[in-house]
């Protein structure tokens, strides 16, 4: 996944008065820039192509570009079909979705499970792939399964990777320091208390400019935590008041966290902050596997580690894993519906996760047969870290509203969190905003 991959939609430039049209400006905005190039290149033509299927990509940058020309490249050997792949760089993809979907798309398109594969399915902007499922199924987990159902229980949604949040840190570093691996609230924040004491930023912080985005996975996993699956999930989706209480414990532990965090997270980039942990300079990063694309030295990628985000209602436990899960729609009307139907079922085969991730191994494969000789040890212990989760999440905006979170939830966090309060002004504040977004 490209490292824009990791950050929620854009906001949109003008916000409608209620969720369609928020939905629609926030996923319609720059269409221009895209509709000639991406609806018109491969989705369109007066008769379909019986050897050839089209695939809508938003692996622009080298690494998944490669990898997905590895994948359809192995489809092709397979099969005896073409793949005609349209690639177009993630974020203008992502803030054209919707006119994409409603236009001349591809036959199969790159998107994401969850709320965000749910939200097209009830528009009927895709296709049910439950016959897709019958030959792909035993392949993966009921979690993984449950993020590529739609609300009605058809699937939709084709997984290909996966990648773990969790609390990374610097093992040399912990050594040096005798810190102890925290599994509970008191135990972390103990230990930040003592890497503050000892001179160090104790939670690297980097939400400037356009990576306030980066607060989230710190935000879900409190709500997670403190509150749980069903809860959290339903706070996501709109269906219960953000001025619950229960809201409000979630940000009590954030105030409690906060004095932790390194100054002036405000204006700096995640890579920024995420540098500072390398440099020993911050002792944690509450970050996505992802920030071992930073990496180039192997040997200290040898020496980064982590652990899961810890426990603070024993009830809940660390039973959930935020692991962000990107694959794979067929379009509502494909041109060859039986030719995508068949690289869809390739697609979750775990000969298509072992083609991707011998090329971008910043990413854990989600098909129980694919190989995992030629991980590295993060990729190892993320594996190890999704399957022992009995919930799985996405992130921020994936589990929710995308317009929602962009306009209302995302600014209000990163203001509260530059003056942590109690928080009940923020949290009246978006929940006078739910409405808009979210209807009974």
């Amino acid at each position: 996944m490209t490292l824009q991959s990791r950050n929620p939609s854009p906001a949109p430039a003008t916000a409608g008065p209620g969720r369609r049209g928020v939905v629609g400006g926030l996923l319609g905005v720059g269409a221009g820039a895209l509709a000639a190039p991406l609806l018109t290149a491969c989705g369109s033509g007066a008769a379909a192509d019986p050897k050839t299927v089209t695939f809508g990509s938003n692996g622009a940058d080298a690494t998944p570009k490669s990898a997905y020309a590895a994948v359809t490249k192995a489809f092709g050997e397979k099969s005896g079909l073409t793949v005609k792949t349209n690639t177009v760089d993630h974020d203008t993809f992502q803030k054209s979705i919707s006119n994409y979907l409603q236009g001349t798309p591809d036959d199969v398109f790159t998107w994401f499970a969850g709320y965000r594969m749910q939200y097209f399915a009830k528009k009927k902007l895709c296709s049910p792939l439950d016959d897709v499922w019958e030959k792909i199924g035993s392949g993966f987990s009921e979690a993984t399964k449950q993020l590529s159902r739609g609300e009605d229980g058809t699937y939709y949604f084709v997984p290909l990777y996966n990648y773990p949040w969790a609390v990374f840190y610097r093992k040399s570093l912990f050594k040096e320091r005798g810190y102890a691996i925290p599994r509970t609230w008191s135990e972390f924040t103990a230990l930040a208390k003592q890497m503050q004491k000892d001179g160090l930023s104790p939670i690297a912080s980097g939400y400037g400019g356009g990576d306030s985005w980066s607060i989230l996975g710190a935000f879900d996993y409190l709500n997670l935590r403190t509150n749980g699956y069903e809860f959290h999930m339903s706070l996501m989706r709109g269906e219960v008041s953000w001025t619950d209480r229960r809201a409000t414990a979630t940000l009590d532990h954030w105030r409690q966290l906060a004095p932790y965090y390194q100054k002036g997270g405000g204006g700096r980039s995640w890579q920024d902050a995420a540098q500072s942990l390398l440099d020993k300079k911050a002792g944690m990063a509450v970050i996505g596997l992802f920030l071992g694309q930073q990496i180039t030295d192997e040997t200290l990628r040898a020496d980064i580690d982590f652990f899961a985000f810890p426990e603070i209602d024993p009830a809940h436990g660390q039973d959930t894993v935020e692991a962000p899960t990107d694959g794979f729609m067929l379009s509502r009307r494909p041109k060859n519906e039986e030719g995508a139907k068949r690289f869809l079922e390739f697609l979750g085969s775990a000969q298509a996760e072992n083609q991707y991730m011998g090329v971008d191994p910043s990413n854990v494969a989600v098909h129980r047969n694919a190989g995992t000789g030629s991980y590295n040890d993060l990729q190892k212990k993320s594996a190890e870290l999704i399957a022992s989760a009995k919930h799985i999440t996405q992130f921020g905006d994936r589990d929710s509203d995308p317009g929602f979170v962009s306009t209302v939830v995302l600014p209000g966090l990163t203001e509260w969190l530059g003056h942590p309060d109690d928080g009940s002004a923020l949290l009246k504040k978006i929940e006078s905003q739910r409405s808009r977004f979210f209807t009974a």
